[in-house]
């Protein structure tokens, strides 16, 4: 008689804490090698990102954070390209199996992908001496054609983004000591700024908006200007954009004005999981209304104009900016 009983520790694991959140009939209560995932006449948009402790987040966040942190960049990724959430795959690196931190991991990793209708399909867990790491593959469904790329981006078009920029740059700073950890004395403001480095916040309301009036489109994940000099390569175009017009919330602002922090930090910081786009002057308003409607703040930031050189960043009286650097990067 086969026994129901997991055949290995692993199997365990999977049983126990991911077998729950597998709630689409096509991840099969994750017993196969393979999910079945129907495209519903939509185009399918797929995005992975891995997340690795001491890199994308620290070793003593919570690993409720942790699990949302993983998802989420992937849903920002989604939403970005105009595709609304279909399910995602798991694939698990962990040094022991350890029921305290498994458990509210998988736990919040639940709670999202209820909250983002977006379920366990399947993945992978594996031991390893080395950091911890999560990585998620998820995927997407947009209306056939219409997968909003970095490219397309015309002379003429504003660049927009949403939200506000550099929050979770702070955040990290704050959890890392130093000047900014002691100069945001206000505690709300403190904790504020750290939520959006370990959890952000993706706008998947704002999918369908993007599809219809975005003509290029990506998440700022590696800082603003460098994730805009991306957009701007691939598309063939350059961009002005006004410093003072970039969005910044009340908690970043008063670093700013303080000399805590320069503008540079905050454009170049990465973790922000705002959405980037460009968008035809003609269909501004519309944009702007529609992300109104669905309760997400767009700001204009500047202009698309025809040229190959790199963005150029301006303050309030035109003079260009020189940034030292463009955004983080791995390598």
């Amino acid at each position: 008689m086969a026994s129901d009983k997991p055949a290995s520790g692993e199997e365990a694991l999977i049983a126990r804490y991911f077998r729950p959140l597998a709630t689409d009939p096509g991840a099969f209560r994750l017993d196969d090698d393979a999910a079945a995932l129907k495209p519903d006449g939509a185009d399918v948009v797929v995005t992975t990102d891995a997340i690795i402790e001491g890199v994308h987040f620290l070793s003593d966040d919570p690993p409720d954070t942790v699990a949302r942190k993983a998802l989420r960049v992937n849903l920002s990724d989604l939403a970005a390209k105009g595709a609304t959430p279909a399910g995602f795959v798991l694939a698990l690196a962990l040094r022991s199996s350890d029921e305290a931190w498994l458990k509210p991991f998988a736990a919040a990793l639940g709670e999202d992908a209820v909250q983002f209708a977006c379920p366990l399909l399947g993945g992978d867990t594996v031991s390893t001496p080395g950091p911890l790491m999560v990585s998620v593959t998820a995927f997407g469904r947009v209306p056939p054609g219409k997968m909003v790329h970095r490219s397309g981006a015309s002379p003429g078009e504003r660049v927009m983004v949403t939200g506000t920029i550099g929050d979770a740059a702070l955040g990290l700073a704050i959890l890392r000591g130093g000047k900014v950890h002691a100069a945001a004395s206000d505690k709300a403001a403190r904790e504020a700024l750290v939520g959006r480095y370990r959890v952000p916040q993706p706008h998947v309301a704002m999918a369908g908006i993007i599809s219809d009036h975005a003509s290029a489109s990506m998440d700022v994940s590696d800082g603003l200007a460098g994730d805009l000099a991306k957009l701007c390569g691939v598309s063939g175009v350059s961009a002005v954009i006004d410093v003072g017009q970039v969005p910044l919330s009340g908690a970043a602002r008063d670093l700013v004005s303080r000399g805590v922090v320069g503008l540079e930090t905050l454009i170049t910081g990465g973790d922000d999981y705002e959405i980037l786009c460009t968008v035809a002057e003609d269909r501004i308003e519309a944009f702007a209304e529609a992300a109104q409607r669905v309760g997400i703040p767009v700001s204009s930031i500047g202009t698309v104009v025809a040229g190959s050189t790199a963005p150029k960043f301006v303050d309030r009286e035109g003079r260009e900016i020189a940034l030292e650097r463009l955004s983080y990067s791995h390598f």
